[in-house]
């Protein structure tokens, strides 16, 4: 049984792996064939193959930047890319459990198989991949492969017990409230700083390929701009750059990256958006009210859960973008959960204390 178990989970594992690595193959040697580039080698569109890939598992880059060998890392990476690897896991780990069919016992064994292999997989590519000039974090690798294995695959044939479905029901609704808001005001602020998108689109000139492979780009970071907003809006706000920050009461920024998702930049300082913090604050006990009538376990549960959700798309949509000037980019990894996590609680506490307080 434990053959068959490990046979299944290494090509399922395998098979998750190819199923992305094909379509970005083909991208890559699209680009690398239309760029006519007189130095390039047929390794170029390889090594990119296996970048990208990575890249799109969140995994950082160590880098030498030209012309004076300064040091460089990549960690503000699409969040938006994540869904592809995610899926084609989840795809790979259904496979297998459908080739398996057997007890949970069995399921979780592959399950850990599974992540065993995609892990080892993730750091063989990373170790092939790397030049003097870019190279992936190989201790990093592995540990946000089996993450992300772990994530895809947690509730697919996983048993879990009912309070534990409620609460993370409860934590995923909250997480889409939130989403789903910053993502209407982040798109009104493109609409009404359409002009700015525009310019910074046209200082790149990307041509037609181009501009495909940047409304891809900016399409895949879209969900780190709503991270960012979701931040703006409960106060810390975000960075683009050492030593800048936009947030409602500051607005220290200097130059900007050309990518035409900054175009819908605060332009100053708006202290009224800190009233979007009363409905954080109603969350919270949206949250108390519909947990009531269950044990207070679920209340808690689903508080811990949301809170680590909002650190997991935190940490996701912090980072470095390659140079020093841009050493710091995106939310802070601590502070947007903290406060997050403080008004929630705020609007729990007012939920069980109000009606008391009415009761007297």
């Amino acid at each position: 049984m434990f053959q068959r178990v490990l046979w299944v989970s290494l090509t399922q594992a395998l098979r998750s792996v190819f199923i992305l690595v094909l379509p970005i193959a083909f991208i890559s040697l699209f680009a690398w064939a239309t760029a006519g580039s007189s130095n390039g080698n047929t390794a170029d569109p390889m090594r990119a193959t296996m970048w990208i890939w990575l890249a799109a598992h969140h995994i950082p880059f160590h880098l030498v930047l030209p012309p004076g060998g300064e040091s460089g890392l990549l960690s503000y990476l699409p969040v938006g890319a994540l869904i592809f690897p995610l899926l084609s896991i989840r795809n790979g780990f259904k496979r297998a459990c459908d080739r398996i069919d057997s007890d949970q016992q069995t399921r979780q064994l592959a399950r850990v198989l599974f992540a065993l292999t995609y892990a080892g997989v993730s750091l063989s590519i990373s170790m092939f991949s790397a030049t003097a000039a870019i190279t992936p974090n190989l201790y990093w690798t592995p540990a946000i492969a089996v993450a992300l294995v772990w994530v895809a695959t947690v509730s697919n044939k996983i048993k879990v017990n009912r309070a534990e479905i409620s609460s993370r029901s409860m934590a995923l609704s909250v997480i889409a409230i939130l989403f789903g808001a910053s993502s209407l005001v982040f798109g009104l602020g493109l609409f009404f700083h359409l002009k700015s998108v525009q310019n910074l689109t046209i200082v790149l000139q990307p041509g037609f390929v181009g501009g495909i492979l940047l409304l891809l780009l900016n399409v895949l970071y879209l969900p780190n701009a709503v991270i960012a907003t979701l931040s703006y809006l409960v106060g810390p706000g975000f960075a683009v750059g050492t030593n800048t920050l936009v947030s409602p009461l500051t607005h220290r920024l200097s130059e900007i990256p050309a990518l035409p998702l900054l175009g819908g930049l605060p332009t100053g300082r708006h202290p009224l958006v800190l009233l979007s913090i009363m409905g954080v604050v109603a969350l919270g006990a949206f949250i108390y009210n519909l947990t009531i009538t269950q044990r207070s376990r679920v209340t808690v549960q689903s508080f811990l859960l949301t809170s680590v959700g909002i650190t997991a798309l935190a940490i996701l949509g912090s980072g470095s973008l390659l140079t020093n000037a841009l050493r710091s980019v995106g939310v802070s990894p601590w502070q947007l959960p903290l406060a997050i996590a403080m008004e929630i609680a705020l609007g729990i506490f007012l939920a069980i204390i109000i009606p008391r307080i009415s009761e007297f």
